[in-house]
């Protein structure tokens, strides 16, 4: 892997193959190295349940 980006969200195995060879692209984009499928991470945010009582 390459250099760490803040931006960009880690992935780590390929949603498509299940493989872990990825590489880095161009615009926070992934490419496997098994199924030649590029494709990217977004980290939207975390929900937090509200309790009720």
């Amino acid at each position: 892997m390459s250099e760490f980006t803040p931006s960009r969200a880690t992935a780590f195995y390929c949603p498509y193959c299940g493989d872990e060879d990825l590489r880095p692209e161009k615009d926070g984009a992934w490419l496997c190295g098994s199924c030649r499928r590029v494709f990217s991470v977004t980290f939207i945010g975390l929900q937090i349940p509200e309790v009720t009582r």
